[in-house]
């Protein structure tokens, strides 16, 4: 709350940016930390005249690292609609809503969940166990199992998609958490085959 207390605070914690930033403390307390929102809006267009892309559209939280991604994805679809109806901006703009909306939500969420976890579950044996056995599995059958991080961010398939099949993944994992002495069976085949059953009943 102090200058004093910020400029040890950095002395503390980041010892070698001291040396490198003139005004420091200044800067600090200039430049407050703002809080961080998740926008949701509809519609995004009205008529013809003007269409939200990007933030102004669908801000999300920064802990999947989607946010200008999405607002690429964004622009990508609309420029197909427009390839596609020439001029017939309050065609292109209804679809490109229409399509648009359920993959921002979906990231909009994801990101959220990711901050969650971080900030509250990384300290979680149980959370830390369960990823484990994911990854394992995942290394045994990467044909059935993408972790839903993997799947928002090394591939092109749609967020609305990859927070579908992580939903069902968790639902999978909940189960598997279950099986009596999971600490000790984790990489056992009795595991495995458990996921191998449950993939199956979907």
């Amino acid at each position: 709350k102090t200058k004093t207390q910020a400029k040890d605070f950095f002395k503390t914690y980041f010892p070698d940016v001291i040396n490198e930033m003139d005004n420091l403390t200044e800067d600090f307390f200039k430049n407050p930390t703002s809080a961080m929102v998740t926008m949701k809006c509809y519609p995004w267009t009205y008529w013809d005249k003007v269409a939200l892309v990007g933030d102004s559209a669908h801000a999300i939280v920064p802990f999947y690292g989607q946010g200008m991604n999405a607002g690429f994805e964004d622009i990508y679809i609309l420029n197909g609609l427009i390839s596609k109806y020439g001029d017939d901006w309050e065609r292109i703009f209804q679809e490109f809503q229409k399509e648009r909306k359920p993959n921002a939500d979906a990231i909009a969420e994801l990101s959220y969940r990711n901050f969650i976890e971080m900030s509250s579950k990384t300290a979680d044996p149980l959370f830390l166990l369960q990823k484990k056995i994911e990854k394992h599995f995942a290394n045994k059958h990467p044909d059935k199992w993408i972790p839903v991080y993997s799947r928002v961010t090394f591939s092109d398939q749609p967020y609305s998609d990859a927070l579908a099949i992580g939903d069902e993944q968790e639902r999978i994992m909940q189960e598997v958490m279950q099986m009596p002495n999971i600490e000790l069976i984790w990489d056992s085949k009795e595991v495995e085959e458990k996921m191998l059953e449950l993939l199956t009943k979907n």
